[in-house]
């Protein structure tokens, strides 16, 4: 969970750096709302690894600044590129909660539900990028953003 957690620090990020640099005001607002719904995943990881017994990443302070960096930068390219960052970025997230979803024990029922409910809402995160008009992203940045997110799952398991 802990990973999940960082995850949703860095949503954070992204969407508020990304809201910054919106020039569309009713898209600035689709973003605030999405980032006030990775609000609750993030309340949701955060105490269910506290019923857990463990513990946040040292490290969120360093994904929320660097999210919030790599989102005002989607956004400087316009809004059609960073409605492409967001669809692209929810597809990854989507795909790791489904990853976690089968390595997790099947008695954690309450780690599933959360987890289940924040892939919905992270697919529906993403489609409503795309229907605004998100442009998709170029193979290579694909690759790259997922490099750089299993960089960032692989040194919140352990920090």
């Amino acid at each position: 969970m802990r990973v999940n957690h960082a995850g949703e620090v860095s949503a954070q990020g992204l969407y508020q750096g990304q809201a910054l640099t919106a020039r569309d005001a009713k898209l600035r607002d689709a973003m605030r709302q999405s980032a006030a719904e990775e609000t609750d995943h993030l309340a949701w990881c955060e105490q269910r690894l506290n019923e857990l017994g463990g513990s946040t990443s040292l490290l969120n302070p360093l994904w929320y600044a660097g999210s919030f960096a790599i989102g005002a930068l989607a956004g400087a390219f316009g809004d059609h590129a960073s409605l492409g960052f967001i669809s692209e970025t929810e597809r990854q997230v989507e795909s790791h909660l489904s990853d976690h979803l089968q390595r997790l024990p099947a008695a954690d029922l309450r780690s599933r539900a959360v987890l289940r409910q924040m892939k919905v809402d992270e697919q529906q995160h993403g489609e409503k990028a795309a229907a605004l008009g998100g442009t998709p992203l170029p193979a290579p940045l694909q690759w790259a953003m997922g490099l750089s997110s299993r960089l960032m799952t692989g040194s919140s398991y352990w920090v």
